[in-house]
């Protein structure tokens, strides 16, 4: 099994890019890890319990909670938002990439996980932080896009994790497969760290 860094590359993609899975094979899940055994993880989700098997080489990755003061500028992120009432794009989560994962989908486009949400990948041009409230610019080829973020908005950046995080409790969110049998498989799962929250 390895366990890269920044493991949860997949999940944060996902989420971060498209917003949904991109194929009926693919499920998205979220919840709480009730037990492992082996190469099987079962996790209780909103919906139900569901159980992943884990692919040989699974990775584990972790989320960390971040503040206004990690995004700096050059920073590469992933902004989910809704537009508010006064027509201004505000964010609901703020994802920090890894400089390994800059140029991931970059641009700006419709975000499936929300009714009428964007996700906007670029890189940072420009931070402000006021008393009444924080907000960035970002670029990517071919446009630009100024966003608020309220105090409230999740923000969460990559860190390492080990297969002993996956302990029962954590809060886990995956991409599984499914399988000709019906079954579920993985080769990654995000693990949030005390504290953070997972991403959408």
């Amino acid at each position: 099994m390895r366990l890269p860094s920044f493991a949860l590359a997949t999940v944060l993609v996902s989420s971060a890019v498209f917003g949904a899975a991109a194929q009926t094979q693919q499920v998205r899940i979220r919840g709480s890890v009730e037990r492992i055994e082996g190469q099987m993880l079962t996790v209780k989700t909103p919906e139900g319990v569901a159980s992943v098997a884990l692919a040989p080489n699974y990775a584990v990755g972790a989320i960390v909670r971040a503040s206004m003061a990690d995004i700096k500028k050059g920073s590469f992120i992933g902004v989910g938002a809704r537009t508010s009432s006064g027509g201004e794009l505000q964010a609901v989560q703020v994802v920090i990439f890894p400089e390994a994962m800059r140029g991931t989908g970059e641009g700006h486009r419709p975000w499936a996980v929300l009714p009428e949400a964007t996700m906007t990948n670029a890189t940072v041009a420009e931070t402000v932080t006021q008393v009444g409230g924080s907000s960035v610019t970002l670029t990517y080829p071919g446009g630009e896009q100024r966003i608020a973020i309220p105090p409230e908005a999740n923000i969460v950046m990559a860190a390492p994790a080990q297969a002993s995080d996956l302990a029962a409790g954590a809060q886990v969110a995956l991409t599984a497969q499914r399988q000709a049998d019906g079954g579920l498989t993985t080769s990654r799962v995000t693990v949030a760290r005390a504290g953070a929250q997972l991403p959408l």
